[in-house]
């Protein structure tokens, strides 16, 4: 069994983005030469992450009317969290949108059904952050 380790490095224009990256999984799974095996994509800070659904701009509206409502970024004295950093919407947007996908390839391509591509999803941007893309298999 092989195995192979890439970092995505991404600084958003604005606080929260969601950005689509399968293009960029599938680089590193071409780079590794696995044909078969999974693919673990994680998101590395505790204020973004990385989920699997579809490439809409409504739906990605949608979601973020949803975390909003949620888990409002404003008024910043309604979290305990909030002190050094007023980010405490971020940590729990994230718990909601998850941490990591972990994904099949078979013939060297993710093996996804319809319309399912990965995201990352930045809650708290404006600054570097990275995503480790974990290829294992043969």
């Amino acid at each position: 069994m092989k195995s192979y380790r890439k970092e995505l490095k991404f600084n958003t224009k604005s606080r929260r983005e969601f950005i689509n990256i399968t293009a960029q999984v599938q680089q590193a799974i071409d780079e590794s030469g696995i044909k078969e095996g999974l693919v673990l994509v994680n998101a590395m800070n505790i204020t973004a992450s990385v989920f699997i659904n579809d490439h809409e701009s409504g739906l990605h509206r949608d979601y973020e009317r949803w975390l909003e409502k949620l888990a409002p970024e404003k008024p910043h004295n309604q979290y305990d969290h909030n002190g050094y950093e007023d980010n405490a919407d971020a940590h729990l947007k994230r718990t909601i949108m998850g941490r990591e996908a972990v994904c099949a390839i078979t013939k060297g391509t993710l093996d996804f059904g319809t319309w399912e591509q990965i995201f990352y999803g930045e809650f708290d941007g404006k600054r570097e952050k990275r995503v480790l893309v974990k290829v294992i298999g043969e």
